[in-house]
């Protein structure tokens, strides 16, 4: 979902009265006329709440997303006006507590959005879910994050609507052994912008939709084409927000060597990752880029980041502080703000070949495809362990690859039940918790979602593979039955 970067919101002030609608007498108002008038005025200023230099100076707010900072200069506006322009801004789902209000007055510039929120919000309370899906949820309310069910305003509609996030002018081609792409990408004017040789995998990007459609039927009755396809965006993760402070320590591990059955590796299909510190990068181990460089911010952990941390502090609980359990990133997101089905998939291969024995996805899309479909039925038969995130929006549609047969579908459990903004489809699922301290250059940050979960869940299946010398079919067993959701699935 494409969001709007530095826009300028003006709230609606109430407006003065104007002089001319006031009483007149005929010819030359007297002094006691004008006396009484004045008077007048400054009732009606004073009922109305006016102030003339406030009125010269309309409310504004800029949100600046490419940025994370926030400017606002709010004198008296109402929470649903204030919620619904930063849904409108951010992009983000805001769910509010019913018969939830509140009169917004702040004035500050450059805050960081956690900050913003606290100052536009008070002593109310929020939560900013990051998501596996396009739209990030915040959760605004007085009494528990449950109860805020009252959704303010759908971020652009039509968009939410949608159920497909097809890239209009790309294909996936699956070939034939023997045939040649290259061969077949010049005949339609295509250019071959990823490969999967080990699958005969390959994605095609064409000059616009038109001549994608017109390609595909092409390809469609080529005997040396196997399958075409769509590919599918899948929208960067959101990463972890700053906490003030927290009695949380970082993880706490030390490497060990590693068991007669061998090292477990987890590797990580995510975005790109940072150094950990707290003597943790000896866990990871050299990175795999997918899609170039990913020019991460240094002021600030990435979703990837972040992730390697949770399973991390997983693995500290699973095997009381000692594992020889490594992580190999993957990143399949590079700079962009998006990355695909097709490079997904490419970066399970490789983290595969790279000797990875449990995979962690912790993002999603509505987009279903043969390619990873079947790439996950292959990757079964090898004795790999799958764990993706369900998804971070309370609807029945399912999330791939997380609903894919064979792969563990995790969902965030909240006090003792399933969290009321997870995905609701009917998939197999266990459930782990919603929420994590990490550290980042010795701050602490906090995320939560399904992505979290799902982190959790892996770094335990990991664990219980590195200390028990077991396999992933038996980790999973032991992951259904010890994450097991209350009241089923």
């Amino acid at each position: 979902m494409a969001r709007q970067q530095g826009r300028n919101l003006g709230f609606r002030t109430l407006d003065r009265p104007h002089p001319d609608t006031l009483p007149q007498e005929r010819g030359r108002p007297s002094g006691a006329f004008l006396a009484r008038s004045t008077v007048v005025l400054l009732l009606l200023l004073i009922a109305f709440g006016l102030n003339l230099g406030a009125a010269e100076r309309p409310d504004t707010m800029n949100w600046r997303t490419n940025e994370n900072l926030v400017t606002a200069d709010i004198q008296n506006t109402t929470l649903a006006k204030l919620l619904e322009d930063i849904s409108l801004t951010t992009g983000w789902r805001i769910y509010l507590e019913p018969g939830t209000t509140r009169n917004v007055s702040a004035r500050f510039r450059d805050l960081a959005p956690g900050e913003a929120l606290r100052r536009l919000l008070g002593n109310l309370n929020f939560a900013l879910v990051p998501s596996t899906n396009p739209a990030p949820l915040l959760y605004v309310f007085r009494t528990s994050r449950a109860n805020a069910t009252q959704l303010v305003s759908p971020v652009q509609p039509k968009q939410t609507e949608t159920t497909s996030n097809a890239i209009p002018n790309e294909l996936i081609v699956r070939l034939k052994p023997g045939a040649k792409i290259d061969d077949i990408a010049r005949l339609l004017g295509a250019k071959v912008v990823g490969r999967i040789d080990s699958l005969n995998a390959y994605r095609l990007q064409f000059e616009d939709e038109d001549a994608a459609t017109a390609a595909r039927d092409k390809l469609s009755s080529n005997p040396e084409v196997a399958s075409v396809e769509n590919n599918y965006d899948i929208a960067r993760p959101e990463a972890p927000m700053q906490v003030m402070s927290t009695s949380a320590l970082p993880p706490q591990l030390q490497l060990k060597p590693p068991p007669d059955s061998g090292k477990v590796i987890v590797g990580l299909i995510d975005t790109a990752l940072q150094p950990l510190g707290n003597n943790l990068d000896q866990f990871l181990l050299k990175a795999i880029s997918i899609a170039g460089e990913a020019g991460l911010d240094p002021n600030s952990p990435s979703h990837g980041t972040s992730m390697a941390e949770v399973i991390l502090r997983s693995l500290e609980s699973a095997t009381k502080g000692e594992t020889s359990v490594q992580i190999l990133p993957v990143d399949v997101y590079g700079s962009r703000s998006s990355t695909t089905s097709f490079d997904v998939a490419a970066g399970m291969v490789a983290a595969v070949n790279g000797g990875a024995r449990v995979l962690n996805l912790s993002l999603g899309t509505e987009g279903n495809t043969a390619l990873l479909r079947d790439l996950v039925a292959e990757l079964n038969q090898r004795g790999i362990a799958l764990f993706a995130a369900k998804g971070n929006t309370p609807v029945t549609t399912p999330y791939y690859p997380a609903a894919y047969g064979g792969v563990m579908a995790v969902t965030s459990v909240d006090r003792g039940q399933v969290a009321p903004w997870a995905n609701r489809a009917d998939i197999p699922t266990i459930g782990a918790p919603a929420g994590s301290v990490i550290f980042f250059r010795s701050q602490p940050y906090y995320s939560i979602g399904t992505s979290v979960s799902t982190a959790f869940a892996s770094g335990m299946a990991a664990g219980y593979m590195d200390a028990n010398g077991q396999s992933a079919s038996a980790a999973q067993t032991y992951l259904r039955n010890r994450l097991a959701l209350p009241g089923g699935n």
